[in-house]
């Protein structure tokens, strides 16, 4: 919606020689992180609830990201999605994203190659 999570996936695949994937545009063919973003207080957007029923066997990661002032909903989008495949919550990221979050997230996926 703000572009936030648009930027972060475009960002860190270049630092991994990785393509950033619009899933909307372009169904993935191998296993996959997702970026997502949490929508209202806490949801998983239609767009990617409906992505993860046709897709959701190749997922091995999530990102969310959110705002801070949900408190407790903040990118919460990560643990549902987390908890119905069985993959882990990569990160929680504010937003955009800090640095510290752009090196989580790229650790994990060095560590999967």
């Amino acid at each position: 919606m703000t572009g936030n999570v648009r930027r972060l996936a475009r960002e860190l695949a270049g630092q991994v020689g990785a393509e950033a994937v619009d899933v909307r545009a372009q169904a993935p063919e191998s296993a996959f992180l997702l970026l997502t973003y949490t929508f209202g207080t806490g949801q998983v957007p239609d767009s990617t609830r409906n992505f993860l029923d046709q897709h959701g066997h190749l997922l091995r990661g999530v990102v969310s990201s959110g705002s801070y002032h949900w408190g407790q909903n903040f990118a919460r989008a990560a643990d549902v999605i987390a908890a119905r495949y069985g993959v882990p919550v990569v990160a929680k990221i504010n937003k955009g994203g800090t640095a510290t979050d752009r090196v989580r997230v790229l650790t994990w996926l060095k560590e999967q190659n």
